[in-house]
């Protein structure tokens, strides 16, 4: 009869709250400590801060993890564990009905970091321990749940919280984390290096290759290249756009797609093979469309709107990164001169 009348006060109580319930944050989430019990007799019991502590560790307004707790100077001890269901409702005015495995007791909340629940006619003042929570909230937990797990629950057993021990577990973790990051490095710039050595090696050969067939060519077909190159070079086009180059305006977009048209025709494999050396800037390109057009250092650095020593070190800079040595920017004219026919 006293389970069926619970029940029944229970669902009115959800009945009529169920709204308010929805939209209300969880009220008792979080650990609290006993501080005091108040008797029917008026006596009143007051608990210590540091040994035999009733504590308990709510998760959310459903469940609780009841436990005693002592504080020590290295961390806290824990014994006596239990894990029980609840349920609140609010009755209104800061008060509620409060179940613990359906056994009903009224709760009132004094204020933001203290309750009182009423049992038997005691009641039972806790207050919040954020502090316990935010550092040992999660070991407790795992503390109570493994404890319940075991066989032998007549032996009671306490578990010890050591915060050095916790500090040097996290200093443990800290090494292998930097650890494993600097291994990851390693391997990674290792790769790079690995990557790059190839790069280059491909890049040395397709130079050589270049080279090799330049070389090998005929004398027949090195004086027609020659007949083409003096040929253009004399021409009424090439002398407009020297011209054109000579005043200083910036070229159009336009204007360089001709350029680039003018040595496909003279030098018909000297882009792809500049395109192949590597992935070069705008600027970079350009410098050296008008190098294979044999303007000067001067003229190009006018009309590229950049001072002569910034053509210079493009240049420079170039044959650094094709050839992985250093070398001045007329090495680099030569070895641009030298390719594409």
């Amino acid at each position: 009869m006293k389970q069926i009348l619970i029940t029944f006060i229970v669902f009115l109580l959800l009945g009529c709250n169920s709204e308010n319930k929805s939209n209300k944050p969880y009220i008792l989430e979080g650990a609290w400590t006993l501080r005091k019990i108040v008797y029917p007799t008026e006596h009143t019991e007051t608990f210590s801060e540091y040994e035999n502590i009733p504590f308990r560790l709510y998760d959310g307004d459903s469940l609780i993890y009841s436990c005693l707790i002592s504080k020590t100077e290295t961390g806290l001890v824990v014994n006596r564990s239990s894990q029980d269901q609840i349920t609140l409702i609010s009755t209104g005015n800061g008060e509620y009905m409060y179940l613990e495995n359906d056994d009903p007791h009224p709760l009132k909340i004094t204020n933001d970091s203290t309750i009182v629940i009423q049992h038997d006619g005691a009641l039972f003042t806790w207050h919040r321990a954020d502090d316990i929570t935010k550092e040992w909230g999660t070991e407790i937990k795992n503390i109570i749940t493994t404890d319940l797990k075991r066989t032998d629950k007549d032996d009671i057993q306490s578990y010890v919280l050591s915060a050095k021990e916790r500090q040097q577990n996290n200093v443990i973790h800290g090494f292998i984390f930097a650890t494993i990051i600097a291994i990851v490095l390693l391997l990674l710039i290792a790769h790079i290096a690995v990557q790059n050595r190839r790069a280059k090696h491909r890049l040395q050969l397709q130079i050589q290759q270049i080279q090799e067939v330049q070389q090998e060519r005929p004398q027949a077909v090195r004086q027609a290249i020659e007949s083409v190159e003096t040929a253009f070079f004399t021409s009424d086009q090439y002398i407009a756009l020297q011209r054109r180059i000579s005043s200083g305006q910036r070229l159009k977009d336009e204007e360089w797609q001709d350029i680039e048209n003018h040595i496909r025709k003279v030098y018909p494999g000297f882009i792809s093979q500049l395109r192949g050396l590597y992935a070069m800037s705008e600027l970079e390109y350009q410098v050296c469309l008008l190098i294979k057009l044999r303007i000067a250092p001067s003229d190009i650095a006018s009309v590229m709107a950049r001072d002569v020593s910034t053509i210079s070190t493009v240049r420079s800079r170039l044959y650094k990164k094709v050839f992985g040595q250093k070398g001045g920017a007329k090495e680099w004219d030569e070895f641009i001169l030298s390719i594409g026919a």
